[in-house]
């Protein structure tokens, strides 16, 4: 019963868990491949509910404090493979009785010691599967594993509780390590019919070819907010201009990139580049983010004196006009549609993952 309340806790916090880190993921994957590929973050996020689900198991149910606190059992069994005396002791088997065999091998002390093993048999498959170690190196990582599990129970979770509320036994070490060596010579089996972790680098680099809409919106993003806090730190005036150097000029010097251009591996390209061909982009862009925005109310305000009340009506209907050019932006940079900037400036983004292989998107 306490597996399956450790297993439900698990499923619980594990969207939390990947609300918190699925930004940084996507980041590091455009940063490192210049996309994101699905079966990838399967992979891993499967991996990392693995883990949860794996520690919650060794930690829950919590006990009380005061619980913890009346505890005279022992904290630490260090004799090696005292589970196969418990088996003999407490189950009751006899290997000439087979009436034995059933009770035996349903009872704690058989199922406790096995579920050890497999607890640890998917920890050695995805070692060996995605993350390619070898055999020495999955064997180690399931022993050290399985210590930080050994030691989060005997410091009574990291000494929240004044004792261990649950033992350190070497053989679940032994157990644990076990299961990550079985796990290991698995994972060949799983070599067999699913894509090498070759294959899957391949199709994430082969994706990152295009420049897809999160992608550019990132690098724009950070970008943006990069030279923004600048601005803030340093108190610098003129704003703007700041902004026009920074995205207008820096590329100059950069190959047509920003910094974050560069690090999530884009480039600004135009079939016949001039010197100013940046700033004219930009400028365009201030245009249709923000200029049609500032024009269209400056309209309204100048003219608020003799709109009388649909003075409050006109801004409202403005407001809902620039929602929806807003979301018509959205829509064309989602299907790879230039956008009024990119037409009048000549220019686009290309990937710039691969020099040899640069790839020139088609709108």
């Amino acid at each position: 019963m306490s597996y399956v309340v450790a297993i439900k806790a698990a499923f619980v916090c594990f969207p939390f868990l990947l609300l918190l880190l699925f930004l940084p993921y996507m980041i590091r994957e455009y940063h490192k491949y210049g996309s994101v590929y699905w079966y990838r973050g399967l992979i891993l996020f499967s991996f990392l509910l693995y883990l949860l689900v794996a520690y919650f198991l060794v930690i829950l149910p919590l006990p009380s404090i005061e619980e913890v606190s009346a505890m005279t059992t022992p904290t630490m069994r260090l004799i090696p493979f005292a589970f196969v005396t418990d088996f003999i002791k407490e189950s009751g088997f006899v290997l000439q009785d087979f009436s034995t065999y059933i009770p035996a091998f349903t009872s704690a002390s058989f199922y406790v010691p096995v579920f050890n093993i497999f607890l640890f048999i998917p920890f050695g498959v995805y070692l060996h599967y995605y993350f390619e170690w070898d055999l020495k190196k999955t064997v180690l990582a399931s022993f050290l594993l399985s210590l930080f599990f050994e030691l989060t129970q005997l410091s009574g979770l990291y000494f929240i509780y004044p004792r261990g509320y649950r033992l350190f036994d070497l053989d679940d070490l032994l157990l644990n390590t076990f299961g990550g060596f079985l796990g290991y010579f698995l994972g060949s089996f799983f070599l067999k019919f699913l894509p090498t972790r070759e294959a899957i680098d391949q199709k994430s680099l082969k994706m990152g070819e295009k420049v897809s809409f999160v992608r550019r919106v990132l690098a724009f993003s950070f970008d943006t907010i990069l030279v923004s806090v600048l601005i803030g730190i340093f108190r610098l005036p003129y704003s703007y201009l700041w902004f026009l150097g920074y995205f207008g000029i820096l590329p100059l010097f950069l190959n047509g990139q920003t910094l974050f251009y560069k690090f999530f591996h884009l480039k600004i390209y135009r079939e016949t580049p001039h010197w100013y061909s940046y700033l004219e982009r930009f400028l365009f862009l201030s245009l249709e983010m923000y200029g049609f925005v500032y024009f269209a109310f400056l309209i309204v305000g100048i003219f608020s004196s003799y709109l009388g009340i649909w003075n409050f009506v006109m801004r409202w209907l403005l407001a809902l006009a620039f929602c929806i050019y807003y979301l018509l932006i959205f829509f064309k940079m989602l299907f790879h549609k230039k956008l009024f900037y990119e037409k009048f400036s000549h220019t686009f983004l290309i990937s710039a993952l691969k020099k040899e292989n640069s790839f020139v998107d088609e709108n």
